[in-house]
């Protein structure tokens, strides 16, 4: 069975024929022989180009074209915003492993690094913490207090069945700072 091959057509030639169709000076049987193309063809360029003539002059199409191009530019503008947080996550969770092994100061520390891409907010909110944690700044424990809990330290390892009410007796100080030191 011999195969005819499809023919691919340039714009400007459908154009011509549709044009053609339009002006019916001719009938589509006319036209198919003269040009070469089926007569079902030939109306399906008609009807093309008819629509594409009536939205040619329409406002509401005008409209839609504008309406698109704010669309795509808000798009656009959606795809930064959201590669710039996807390459400060992968970033982050290359940099640190697992957000389990850090600390709150930690996370704090390494947002401050990448604080001109990102603000605060938005970077709290990928990493899944609390804003407020991003500006804690922890406060160094003093000498004193740092003596008694080295104290406790050795006393414990020491002695393990030791509570807070023994700790306290043996260290001179009351319970409750007892009880806190241990837990620290």
């Amino acid at each position: 069975m011999d195969q005819k091959i499809r023919r691919i057509h340039p714009a400007a030639f459908k154009a011509k024929v549709a044009l053609e169709a339009i002006k019916e000076q001719r009938t589509i049987a006319e036209l198919s022989s003269l040009y070469g193309v089926h007569p079902t063809q030939i109306t399906k360029w008609k009807r093309q180009a008819l629509d594409v003539l009536s939205t040619g002059f329409s406002e509401k199409q005008k409209q839609k074209e504008h309406d698109d191009r704010g669309l795509i530019q808000e798009l656009y503008q959606q795809i930064g915003r959201l590669k710039v947080e996807v390459d400060f996550l992968k970033k982050r969770w290359a940099s640190s492993g697992s957000r389990n092994n850090l600390s709150p100061h930690e996370i704090a520390l390494h947002s401050n690094k990448t604080e001109h891409v990102l603000p605060k907010g938005i970077q709290a909110e990928l990493m899944d913490i609390s804003r407020s944690s991003l500006y804690y700044q922890p406060r160094l424990v003093k000498p004193g207090v740092l003596l008694i809990m080295n104290r406790i330290d050795e006393e414990y390892t020491a002695h393990p069945f030791y509570g807070s009410r023994r700790m306290a007796k043996e260290r001179g100080i009351n319970r409750k700072q007892a009880r806190r030191l241990m837990g620290l």
